[in-house]
C-alpha cells in the first residue's frame, strides 16, 4: 500500500517501496558495524609488556614478558586454584630467564638469591649456558613457557631452593601442562594430549609430596598463600589422589578457622559435600 497516495498532485513521487525508517535503519546497522569493530576479540600481545630486569646473578640486563597489571580479566579459577584469565594465560609468564648466564626462576623469587646460590648457580649452570639470542616472537605458546618453567625447576634445585618453591614450580607446571592438553583434546589429538596429562600428573604428585612437606617445615605465607589458602590447595590434591584423611583434616582447619575468607571456606564447604557423596558412593 502506498502510504503516501494523493500527493502527486504537489509534485511528490512516492512508491510503495518507500520506508519510512530507511534512514533510522541506515544509521543503526553503521552502529552496528561500529560496534562489532570496537568489540572485536583482543589478542594474547594486547596484554603483555616487555620489561627490563637486571640479572642477579652477572648483573646483565635482559628484556622479559609481564602481564599488564589490572588489564586482565579474572575468570573462575579451577577446583585447584588454577588461575584462569579471558584472552591470556598469566602462568605462561610468570617466570624470567636471563639469556646470558641462564638463571631462570619464577617471578617472585627471581631478585631474591644469597650469594652462596649465586656461585651454585655459576658453577653448575652459567659455565656450560648457552647465551640465547633475543627472541621476536611477541607470545609464548605452551612449549615455550613449559620450557622455561623447567629451566625455572632445574635452577631452583641447583641453587638449593626451599621445599616450598621446587613444589610451587611443579605445580605451575602441571597447570601448564593441563592447559596444552585441553588444546590438544580440542584440536583432536588424542595421543599427544594423553602424553602431557601423563607429564601433567607426573609434576602434580610432586608438587603435592613437596607441599605437604613445606607446611610442616616452613613459616606461612609460603609461595605467597595463607595457611587456609594452602589448606584447601592440598584439600584438592589429596582428594584427587583420594587420600581422604588428609582432605578431611585439612578441610576441618580451614572451616574452623576465624581469619580464612568467606570465598575459601565456601569453596571447601562444596568440596566437602563432594567428598561426602563419594564416601557414600563406595560404602
Amino acid at each position: 500500500m502506498n502510504l503516501f497516495a494523493g500527493l502527486e498532485k504537489f509534485g511528490i513521487k512516492a512508491t510503495d517501496s518507500t520506508d519510512l525508517y530507511a534512514d533510522e535503519k541506515a544509521t543503526e546497522k553503521k552502529t552496528k558495524e561500529k560496534v562489532e569493530t570496537a568489540v572485536a576479540q583482543p589478542k594474547e600481545e594486547d596484554f603483555l609488556l616487555d620489561k627490563t630486569v637486571r640479572c642477579p646473578v652477572c648483573d646483565k640486563e635482559f628484556k622479559t614478558k609481564m602481564v599488564k597489571a589490572g588489564k586482565v580479566k579474572r575468570l573462575e579459577p579451577d577446583a585447584d586454584l588454577r588461575p584462569r584469565q579471558q584472552y591470556v594465560d598469566s602462568l605462561k609468564y610468570d617466570v624470567a630467564s636471563c639469556p646470558n648466564c641462564g638463571y631462570t626462576s619464577l617471578n617472585r623469587y627471581f631478585e631474591h638469591i644469597t650469594m652462596g646460590q649465586i656461585k651454585l648457580i655459576k658453577e653448575q649452570i652459567s659455565r656450560n649456558f648457552h647465551p640465547q639470542a633475543p627472541s621476536d616472537d611477541a607470545t609464548w605458546d605452551y612449549d615455550k613457557a613449559i620450557e622455561m618453567h623447567k629451566l625455572s625447576l632445574f635452577n631452583s634445585m641447583v641453587k638449593k631452593a626451599r621445599t616450598s618453591e621446587k613444589a610451587y614450580n611443579c605445580l605451575i607446571l602441571a597447570w601448564l601442562l593441563r592447559t596444552k592438553a585441553e588444546e590438544l583434546e580440542t584440536a583432536g589429538k588424542k595421543e599427544e594430549a594423553a602424553a602431557c596429562r601423563q607429564e601433567e600428573e607426573s609434576f602434580y604428585k610432586e608438587a603435592y609430596d613437596g607441599m605437604m612437606k613445606a607446611v610442616s617445615t616452613e613459616m606461612f605465607p609460603i609461595c605467597g598463600m595463607d595457611q587456609s589458602t594452602m589448606d584447601y590447595l592440598l584439600a584438592n590434591m589429596a582428594f584427587h589422589y583420594k587420600q581422604y584423611d588428609v582432605t578431611s583434616k585439612c578441610l576441618s582447619r580451614v572451616l574452623s578457622s576465624a581469619s580464612a575468607n568467606r570465598k575459601i571456606k565456601d569453596k571447601s564447604l562444596e568440596l566437602k559435600e563432594i567428598i561426602l557423596k563419594e564416601l557414600k558412593k563406595n560404602r
